[in-house]
């Protein structure tokens, strides 16, 4: 919903990502804050908000998956552990980082692909399983090459992350390292439902029977969603790499591409706005509760692990209460408070 005197005289214009001036000047002091967040936080803080936008950019690639091809995907965490592994291999050949990137985005979009061969012919529950052994299967190679190809059960360590000759290492660097790839990476989602691939998709997800009709290929369809959205999932395992600065197995569970799902389905899964939602709330939510249990402990060390155990337990219930109050998730809540805004102070139902 646009003020009232919006108007627009060419399509291009009409199709804009940012239509208002207003929206305009809202992003750019989003991203000044942004910017402006290491010299106002300590390091943890900014450790905290690196890792929120590593997920957050394999969380984008989710909603490409599901959200705007309608392609349930349980590994999510699996392709992101095959990025950060591709990483460690890579950046131990001495390569730089802007080859690094985009050799482990293609490798984990071409093994993706893998999967996505089956998966495109199958739907809902078989199709969910079709993804769950891509997730089960990803630990079982990793433990069946060879020691000195992947490190197996030990893992293995990544090179630094060097740009320009400056070693990235400190909180605030990568922190500004992680942003960058994370505005480029919500600025391909926005863009990608302005595109032709993107409706592609979306017609795909609403009744593939008539996207067929229409002269779409279907299969295509939703092999290019899988792959599309596992290049997000390289991108998060080359940062979680360098961020970790050692990759196991043990870092990319069925548990955490399961966290990642949640994300998307409390935020909206069919806009990226969702995506962005939910990945804060869960994080924010996440440490809060966190930080909570470790002062608990602090007062009462007989609390033991059951505190933390009671986090998951109230983060879960959390879940299920903004399914429960807004099925169509954070996004839907977050459009209807714009809109308010906007039509304010005239009444309207």
């Amino acid at each position: 919903m646009l003020p009232t005197g919006i108007y627009f005289e060419t399509y291009a214009a009409e199709a804009r990502l940012l239509k208002t001036v207003r929206a305009r000047v809202a992003v750019a002091l989003l991203v000044i804050g942004l910017l402006a967040v290491p010299l106002v936080s300590g390091a943890y803080v900014l450790g905290v908000a690196a890792q929120g936008f590593i997920t957050l950019i394999a969380v984008l690639g989710l909603h490409v998956t599901v959200g705007m091809a309608g392609q349930i995907n349980i590994a999510q965490s699996a392709f992101v552990g095959v990025g950060a592994f591709a990483t460690a291999k890579l950046s131990g050949y001495g390569l730089p980082f802007w080859l690094v990137i985009p050799l482990a985005a293609v490798i984990t979009g071409m093994v993706s692909v893998l999967f996505a061969l089956p998966a495109a012919r199958v739907k809902g529950f078989y199709l969910a399983l079709t993804t769950l052994a891509a997730q089960v299967l990803f630990p079982i190679v990793i433990l069946g090459l060879p020691t000195e190809w992947l490190g197996g059960i030990i893992g293995m360590a990544v090179e630094p992350l060097v740009i320009g000759g400056v070693t990235i290492s400190s909180p605030k660097a990568f922190y500004y390292f992680t942003l960058v790839f994370v505005l480029l990476a919500t600025c391909a989602a926005f863009n990608l439902h302005r595109s032709g691939f993107g409706r592609m998709l979306k017609a795909v997800r609403d009744n593939d029977v008539a996207a067929q009709v229409m002269g779409i290929d279907v299969l295509r369809a939703k092999i290019s969603a899988f792959f599309v959205g596992s290049l997000f999932a390289g991108v998060a395992g080359a940062c979680t790499a360098w961020f970790l600065q050692f990759v196991t197995i043990e870092s990319f569970t069925l548990f955490a591409s399961i966290w990642y799902l949640g994300m998307l389905i409390v935020g909206g899964a069919q806009s990226p706005i969702g995506a962005i939602l939910g990945v804060l709330f869960i994080t924010v939510f996440q440490e809060g509760l966190h930080e909570v249990g470790t002062e608990i402990l602090r007062n009462s060390h007989e609390a033991g692990g059951a505190i933390f155990a009671a986090t998951n337990v109230a983060l879960g219930a959390s879940i299920l209460l903004v399914l429960i109050f807004e099925p169509r998730g954070l996004a839907h809540r977050w459009s209807v408070l714009t809109n308010t805004f906007r039509l304010w102070p005239f009444p309207h139902r």
